[in-house]
C-alpha cells in the first residue's frame, strides 16, 4: 500500500475509533494530515460525513490557504479546515491534527474563563516533552466563532498561550496536534483522560 493510502487508512480507522467513544456525534469534528514530501497540502476530512462511517476516500487536498486543489472543487472541506491551515504554519514540524467534540471538554469550557489546570497528573508526560508528573500545564480555552478569519489570527496572536499541543473551542471541542498521527494520538487522548479525571474529581 502507498504511503499516502497508509496514511489515510490509518487516520480513518482512528476517526472510526473516536466516533465510537462519542468525540464526534453528528457528523462533527475533521482531522487532517499532511505528507513531509508534499508539505503545502493539507489532507483534510470531507464536511458532512458520518465519522462512524468514515472511510480513506472522505479525504481531500486543500493548499495551505484551505483552498481545495485541482481536482477537489467538487468537494467542500470543512468549516474549520482553516484552523488547520493556521496550526501547520504556527507549528511546521506538526504533520497532523485531530479535533474532538468530546462531553468533557465541552462541560469544562461552559465554566472555565481562560484555561484548565492540569497538574500532578502521570498521564501528563503523554505531552511531548513532559517528563515527570510533578508539573502543571494549561490547556487554553478560545472563544468559539463561526469566523475562522478571526479565529486564526487569535491563534497566531496568542500562540505563546499553546504551551501544550492542544485547545479548546469553547462549548465546542479539542484541537490536537503531533508530528504524526501516534504524537497527534497521544495528545488528544492525553488531553481527553484529564479533562475527564479532573471533572469527576470537581
Amino acid at each position: 500500500m502507498e504511503t499516502l493510502e497508509l496514511h489515510k487508512e490509518e487516520l480513518a480507522a482512528t476517526i472510526r475509533a473516536y466516533h465510537a467513544k462519542g468525540w464526534s456525534p453528528a457528523t462533527s469534528t475533521n482531522y487532517s494530515f499532511r505528507l513531509e514530501a508534499f508539505p503545502e497540502t493539507i489532507y483534510v476530512s470531507s464536511s458532512g460525513v458520518d465519522k462512524s462511517q468514515f472511510k480513506a476516500g472522505h479525504f481531500m487536498e486543500v493548499d495551505l490557504n484551505g483552498n481545495p486543489n485541482p481536482g477537489f472543487e467538487h468537494l467542500r472541506p470543512s468549516a474549520e479546515t482553516l484552523i488547520h491551515c493556521t496550526l501547520y504554519k504556527l507549528f511546521p514540524e506538526m504533520q497532523c491534527i485531530l479535533h474532538s467534540h468530546s462531553v468533557y471538554s465541552v462541560l469544562h469550557s461552559a465554566v472555565q474563563p481562560e484555561a484548565i489546570k492540569l497538574e500532578g497528573y502521570e498521564v501528563l508526560k503523554g505531552y511531548a516533552g513532559i517528563l515527570t508528573h510533578d508539573t502543571t500545564v494549561n490547556c487554553p480555552v478560545f472563544e468559539n466563532t463561526q469566523d475562522m478569519n478571526a479565529f486564526s489570527d487569535l491563534l497566531e496572536s496568542e500562540k505563546a498561550r499553546l504551551t501544550i499541543p492542544a485547545f479548546i473551542m469553547r462549548k465546542h471541542g479539542t484541537y490536537a496536534w503531533g508530528k504524526n498521527l501516534f504524537e497527534a494520538k497521544r495528545h488528544l487522548e492525553t488531553t481527553e483522560y484529564l479533562l475527564e479525571v479532573e471533572w469527576k474529581l470537581r
